[in-house]
């Protein structure tokens, strides 16, 4: 059930002028080229976005569930973090000081479900296994892309501390760590949805082409004289058989203690699997 080009266009209006409620009140600068590019396309635009974050809240000493509307933000940094600004910002725990990495979320509104079935296939085949889709009772149609290697470590209790220096720097690098595969996939994703919708021909309004997020030390990993045409997805409307590719594992298999990320590996999917991106719907 997919909403009338009408309402979409109206819903899509309404999004371009409100304004942004997030506490940056901006775009993330790591995503900014990806927002832009999808609120250029006809079929989504997006309704809110984080391309990755590593915070410290602390919350109230009574309470076991520590809300960040009812806390104090000591520290928040969107990209790669210190020791020292950690434990400088710890040092101001008044009461349970938590530790957090959140990866990238991204939600798009789409137009009708065949778009927004794309938009996460792509997702999932780009490493974001932890990604859905929902349809309101208004007939919204919500893509949501997300990822599972996040990270929750008290570090404080009333204002006291409960690690030592040396494990608040070992965190440091395990943030750090996951800031970077978190870039490494963003990159991934963008590249990945630009070939997908370029095979299926989307429309587009008037906007510049989408820059890729830059991973870090990204390594190339084609093959000299490998065939151009196994980057590029390719959507096969009628199909005599039908089989997708599933290695046995889901999001849960995602530890967010294993830095060795055993969702996906770095390397360029492959054509079978580029296909199954467009067909595991059709």
């Amino acid at each position: 059930m997919s909403c009338s080009d009408r309402e979409f266009e109206r819903w899509k209006r309404q999004s371009e002028q409100r304004m942004d409620q997030s506490k940056k009140g901006g775009v993330d600068a790591d995503i900014a080229g990806l927002v832009r590019f999808l609120n250029g396309l006809d079929q989504y635009f997006t309704t809110s976005s984080c391309s990755g974050r590593v915070i410290l809240i602390d919350g109230s000493a009574e309470s076991s569930d520590v809300q960040k509307q009812n806390c104090q933000w000591l520290f928040v940094s969107h990209q790669k973090c210190t020791t020292e600004e950690l434990v400088e910002a710890v040092g101001r725990s008044s009461g349970d000081a938590v530790l957090k990495f959140e990866p990238f979320v991204l939600h798009v509104q789409c137009r009708r479900l065949d778009d927004a079935q794309l938009m996460h296939s792509v997702a999932v085949n780009s490493g974001f296994r932890n990604s859905g889709l929902t349809v309101g009772k208004t007939r919204k149609i919500i893509s949501a892309i997300r990822s599972t290697h996040g990270l929750e470590v008290p570090l404080t209790h009333q204002g006291a501390l409960l690690v030592t220096p040396d494990y608040i720097h070992f965190l440091c690098q395990i943030c750090n760590h996951k800031m970077e595969e978190n870039l490494r996939r963003i990159h991934r994703f963008t590249e990945n949805l630009q070939k997908a919708l370029a095979a299926a021909d989307v429309p587009r309004l008037h906007v510049p082409e989408c820059p890729s997020a830059q991973p870090p030390q990204t390594v190339n990993t084609d093959k000299p004289g490998e065939d151009s045409k196994q980057k590029v997805y390719r959507r096969r409307r009628k199909q005599q058989s039908h089989s997708y590719h599933d290695d046995g594992r889901d999001a849960s298999d995602c530890n967010q203690d294993d830095n060795r990320d055993s969702c996906h590996d770095d390397s360029d999917i492959s054509l079978t699997e580029l296909n199954h991106c467009l067909d595991l719907f059709t």
